[in-house]
């Protein structure tokens, strides 16, 4: 073939490629019932959200978030949404790393870190001043707040103290869950009501998995445990003991994942968080720590999730499925990844991809969370989608859901606003919940900066015309978003979306 004929060929077959990418991108269906509030009604310092629905009352939603301590609540299944007050620390400069949840009894906590002063950036533990983990209680649904805050751990500042970081609470509700469609009754957990609280514990020399439990209603919490088969690296990147996430069985099992030097790692509690089994790699990955363009810094730490539904009696194949979620770049650009286990986290299938877009296609999938639906069984994982960009810098949110117990997921649109996000922080994570198949993300979004006028504006020595008032840049910052979708219509009015 000719260069001549050689060129406008190769130049068709790019517009082509780039078009079907943009069709794939623009087909995306919206997820069904969705809707979208901000939280916060300017921007600001805001990342790293978490969100939790009551499983005693339903209508109620908790959010949280980060920069200090902020908690928002709706009483109407999060179609309105409203501020708290009084959440974050009094005796600290900074409170964040924020995380929620509700207990059997309805009673919804905060959990996050304070301190007034960081370490050596990325070596916390070098320099490290005082700080700690604290939780406060809600007992209406996070309207109001309790004053006191509880100390989970704490370090006055005195030389070479650790630095405690990127806590995440789990309750054992499972008293509460299992009495809707699909179900087969309560979890008959001897530990119900207790919660659970995984860290990491920043030292000189490493880092360490630590659990701390309550068994009652927070008031007090145990001396932490060492769930690390050994210390991680010291530093805040790949090699560390990071990323903790938990959830209960019905039997009052505590599993637990996080991840350290390139795997996922997992143990089981089988007696309400007082000893664990040897901790191992499930799942091996790529480096966790990765850079993504705009963003200062990235990572995929695992979550994990459970079916609550089925009898555990009679063998139902429904009953305790494990589901594992992260993201690493194995395939050259991010990718989400889950996979399940159907016998207590021995064995784990092949990672199935969660972003159904094109293998290999450039595009970034990243900061996903997962929530297991306990009623209705349906794995959700939300995260931030590049694939309509492409130039890979700009992002939607999207949800994926899998009712075949994560064989496949399937991809709904909860925005369609791109937006760029760089020049500021941006966080560590998203969250999701979901109860009775009803479905509330949350993430971070990075507003586009407007222009305000009516600044004065420099005169131009050559200016023919009348010199005007150029538009000042607007401060940026990022504010908190919080999606609603609903898959409780029958299934034939959203599956055609």
């Amino acid at each position: 073939m000719s260069r001549a004929l050689r060129t406008p060929l190769l130049i068709t077959l790019a517009v082509i490629a780039s078009l079907s990418t943009l069709l794939h991108s623009q087909t995306l269906p919206k997820a069904p019932g969705a809707e979208v509030f901000s939280l916060t009604p300017a921007p600001g310092r805001f990342t790293e959200p978490a969100i939790a629905v009551n499983p005693h009352n339903p209508e109620q939603v908790v959010a949280v978030f980060q920069d200090n301590a902020h908690a928002s609540y709706s009483q109407d299944a999060g179609h309105t949404w409203h501020a708290a007050e009084g959440v974050a620390s009094a005796n600290y400069r900074t409170s964040g790393d924020v995380s929620t949840t509700f207990d059997n009894q309805g009673h919804a906590f905060i959990c996050y870190i304070a301190f007034d002063k960081l370490g050596t950036f990325n070596y916390w533990g070098h320099g490290a001043t005082r700080n700690g983990i604290f939780v406060r209680r809600s007992l209406d649904g996070g309207k109001t707040w309790e004053s006191k805050q509880i100390t989970v751990s704490e370090f006055a500042s005195d030389p070479g103290i650790p630095f405690e970081d990127k806590p995440y609470i789990v309750a054992d509700n499972t008293s509460s869950i299992g009495t809707g469609a699909g179900a087969s009754g309560k979890g008959t957990s001897p530990y119900a009501g207790s919660l659970y609280i995984g860290w990491t514990r920043w030292t000189l020399t490493g880092s360490e998995m630590l659990i701390s439990r309550s068994t009652d209603d927070g008031e007090t919490w145990s001396k932490p445990v060492e769930v690390d088969r050994h210390p991680g690296l010291p530093r805040d990147d790949n090699g560390a003991a990071e990323g903790f996430a938990g959830a209960v069985g019905r039997d009052g099992r505590l599993y637990a994942v996080w991840s350290q030097d390139n795997d996922v790692m997992f143990t089981i509690s089988r007696d309400g968080g007082k000893t664990f089994s040897r901790a191992r790699g499930i799942l091996h990955t790529a480096p966790i720590m990765f850079a993504i363009d705009t963003l200062d810094r990235a990572n995929g730490f695992p979550q994990i999730g459970i079916d609550l539904r089925g009898d555990d009696r009679r063998n139902d194949a429904r009953s305790g499925r494990l589901y594992v979620t992260w993201s690493d770049y194995r395939n050259g650009d991010l990718d989400i990844f889950c996979a399940t286990s159907t016998d207590a986290g021995k064995k784990w299938s092949e990672p199935v991809r969660v972003n159904d877009d094109p293998v290999h296609n450039g595009a970034e999938q990243f900061f996903q969370w997962l929530a297991v639906d306990p009623i209705d069984g349906s794995a959700n994982v939300v995260f931030y989608d590049r694939r309509g960009d492409p130039k890979n810098r700009k992002q939607t949110v999207t949800l994926a859901r899998s009712t075949d117990g994560g064989q496949s997921f399937k991809n709904y649109a909860w925005t369609t606003e791109p937006f760029e996000a760089g020049g500021v922080f941006f966080g560590d994570y998203s969250g999701i919940a979901a109860l009775g198949g009803k479905v509330y993300g949350i993430w971070t979004e990075e507003p586009a900066v407007v222009a305000e006028a009516g600044s004065k504006a420099e005169a131009k020595p050559d200016a023919a015309t009348e010199t005007k008032p150029e538009a000042a840049p607007r401060k940026r910052g990022t504010v908190i978003k919080v999606g609603v979708a609903d898959f409780t219509a029958p299934a034939a009015s959203w599956a055609a979306q």
